[in-house]
């Protein structure tokens, strides 16, 4: 499948190819449909994203929400809905909490955030009762595919853990290294990102970078091959890992960049989505399910990937043991 769309930040930059997601697409639609419980999907360009995924075979939504309004958004788009199942729930933080009762029963493998904000979806995962808690750190990753880079990257964490500390880091590594092994990336690497590729006091997250790089040695962290601290430009760029005269697996060829805390991973995303053209399909990883965090700004063909990613996340949780919960 190959699916051209206009950038979604509203200027028209033209129609391109996307074919990293098209490649997600395609292998998600080579396993088996994902049970997906759809958080308050009640305007159309959530739930549009929603007809569009089971129409492709990726997904087997259960919509979660107020029926009159998720009737509307359907009526809006002129799609029949009669046959999809529709769980009732009178308000977004109602939704919330049906839909994770959905997953502790075995009805969803899966999460997917709708017209509702994200604090109110998230609040109901990690609730101590009741919620979708494990033994691991939640954290976000963003599966960006940036024009001109060949290969798919994966940032991590944007959007969950703000300041997180070294231990957090050690799952947020450990949640991207098992996400791209997901993805079917034959060989992970994961560049921990500060502002210079040198161990430095005064820099702490140049001090993380080199614990988790030795604990990775040890075997606290597994699948992947890290490096760090590096500067993002020798991190992705080989010329600039070359002229650096750094000796490295991952330097100037990473595929997953870890970022010091969250303002330094959203300025990166954000960065690449509004001056280089890129996409950013989003999943929430550590918690019993995957969840599928969109934004409203977000193209159809970001919304499909972000399924897909769901889609091949569950699929290799169902061939590995569940991660304990706490």
């Amino acid at each position: 499948m190959t699916v051209a769309v206009t950038v979604h930040d509203g200027s028209q930059h033209g129609q391109r190819q996307h074919d990293k997601y098209d490649r997600l697409v395609a292998a998600a639609q080579s396993v088996s449909r994902l049970k997906v419980a759809v958080v308050h999907p009640c305007d159309q360009a959530s739930l549009s994203a929603v007809l569009e995924a089971d129409g492709l075979g990726l997904i087997e939504p259960i919509l979660v929400g107020p029926r009159p309004k998720i009737m509307a958004a359907a009526e809006a788009l002129g799609k029949d809905i009669s046959m999809m199942r529709i769980v009732e729930a009178p308000h977004s933080h109602a939704a919330a909490e049906a839909a994770v009762d959905l997953v502790r029963s075995g009805q969803a493998e899966a999460l997917m955030k709708g017209s509702l904000h994200t604090d109110e979806l998230m609040g109901a995962v990690v609730r101590r009762e009741g919620g979708l808690r494990t033994a691991r750190r939640i954290s976000h990753c963003f599966v960006m595919d940036v024009p001109g880079h060949d290969t798919a990257l994966i940032i991590t964490d944007a959007a969950v853990n703000i300041a997180p500390t070294l231990e957090d880091k050690v799952h947020i590594v450990q949640n991207a290294i098992d996400l791209a092994r997901a993805l079917r990336v034959d060989q992970v690497r994961v560049a921990i990102l500060s502002a210079m590729e040198t161990v430095n006091p005064k820099v702490p997250s140049t001090i993380e970078a080199a614990a988790l790089c030795k604990m990775a040695d040890r075997g606290q962290i597994t699948g992947g091959i890290l490096d760090g601290p590096l500067a993002l430009d020798n991190a992705i760029d080989l010329g600039a890992a070359t002229i650096k005269k750094i000796q490295s697996p991952v330097a100037g060829q990473a595929n997953v960049l870890v970022v010091p805390d969250l303002e330094a991973g959203n300025m990166l995303a954000k960065s690449l989505t509004f001056l280089a053209d890129a996409d950013a399909a989003g999943i929430v990883l550590g918690a019993r399910v995957p969840i599928i965090l969109t934004s409203r700004a977000d193209s159809n063909i970001t919304r499909l990937a972000s399924c897909a990613i769901a889609s091949l996340v569950a699929d290799a949780q169902r061939t590995r043991l569940a991660i304990p919960e706490v």
